[in-house]
């Protein structure tokens, strides 16, 4: 049985916890705040320039920050971006991950690759317990990224090293209500 044996509140509460122990910011907001709170979130990291899929809601891009919607934008436009904000289309509470489709608001895959900062934004409801959950949620004609906080690894002569594929940095604003 690969059914969740949490309620919604502990699912919530044990992704926020893994978030965090990868060294991810977490933010909560209704869906009326969310222009609001991810201005916040860029401002507190000083990021004013960033690329964002094509099909970004509209209501969740504020005014004040340098939005770049990624029409094929070349990876030295993208290495020149101060982060990407995406959608996403599943996360993982017992592992803390993240995936991505790479649908109409998750953006390319490069788009989360090369940028040292990455704002993610995911739907309270979207966060299932399990991983054999995730997989029910993922459609398995389209590519999907997996990631769990921050790109780290410690291939390196056993020393942690971040940034090495992906965002050094990853802020995750969770929409409730």
């Amino acid at each position: 049985d690969h059914a969740s044996t949490k309620g919604s509140h502990d699912v919530l509460t044990l992704f926020e916890d893994r978030l965090r122990d990868y060294d991810a910011g977490v933010f909560l907001a209704r869906r009326d705040e969310i222009a609001h709170k991810v201005v916040e979130i860029l401002a507190a990291a000083h990021r004013r320039r960033i690329a964002i899929p094509p099909a970004m809601p509209e209501e969740w891009l504020a005014a004040g920050i340098d939005w770049l919607p990624d029409l094929e934008l070349s990876f030295d436009a993208l290495n020149g971006v101060d982060g990407v904000m995406t959608a996403a289309t599943v996360g993982v509470a017992t592992s803390g991950s993240i995936a991505l489709q790479h649908g109409p608001a998750e953006g390319r895959r490069i788009l989360t690759l090369l940028p040292d900062y990455h704002l993610c934004v995911l739907e309270a409801a979207q966060v299932v317990e399990t991983l054999p959950e995730a997989f029910a949620r993922l459609d398995p004609t389209r590519p999907v990224t997996f990631f769990s906080g921050p790109s780290a690894t410690a291939d390196i002569e056993m020393t942690r090293v971040k940034g090495v594929h992906g965002p050094r940095f990853l802020d995750v604003l969770l929409i409730q209500g």
